[in-house]
């Protein structure tokens, strides 16, 4: 199994956690036994906003969006591991967050490269059924990781923000 991962900065660096960190995190949580590649894109609030409105039409930033390679998109031969997709992690929306919620900014960066890779792979949190799952494949990949269950934090906190959106584009 093999998970190649890219990290795009459209942000400064200062602050951000390590691109080995959201590798670790990202690798943790594929479920495949093939070859795949998984883009992290670290976006602002305007980039985060562009494109949850583009394609969620929601008028903000939210803290990930995660964007499955098509099935039926083909690939060119010899071009290295089957494309799994895209994430796209906002950095002001994620330091937001942790700092309500009182998390550190590298667990909440993780939680979300966790999340959104779950979310590539097809997992989905639209009805309870659903979300248990998800959620506890969540916790479990995070525990392995080091990182504290951030929905037993959220239960404490109905103020904690669950929030994720999850979008296929096209090509």
């Amino acid at each position: 199994m093999t998970l190649e991962v890219a990290v795009q900065y459209a942000v400064p660096r200062a602050g951000v956690p390590a691109a080995r960190r959201l590798h670790a995190a990202a690798r943790a949580a594929w479920r495949g036994t093939g070859a795949a590649g998984v883009t992290l894109r670290i976006v602002d609030a305007e980039e985060g906003h562009a494109l949850n409105h583009a394609f969620r039409g929601r008028d903000r930033a939210t803290n990930v969006l995660s964007f499955p390679v098509p099935e039926d998109m083909p690939l060119p031969p010899g071009d290295g591991p089957a494309g799994l997709g895209d994430i796209v992690l906002c950095d002001p929306v994620l330091r937001r967050e942790a700092e309500e919620q009182g998390k550190r900014l590298g667990d909440h960066y993780t939680h979300m490269v966790v999340h959104g890779m779950l979310h590539l792979q097809g997992f989905d949190h639209q009805d309870a059924t659903e979300a248990a799952v998800m959620e506890a494949l969540e916790t479990r990949v995070l525990a392995r990781l080091g990182v504290a269950d951030p929905y037993r934090a959220a239960a404490s906190d109905p103020a904690a923000s669950r929030e994720c959106e999850r979008d296929v584009h096209g090509v």
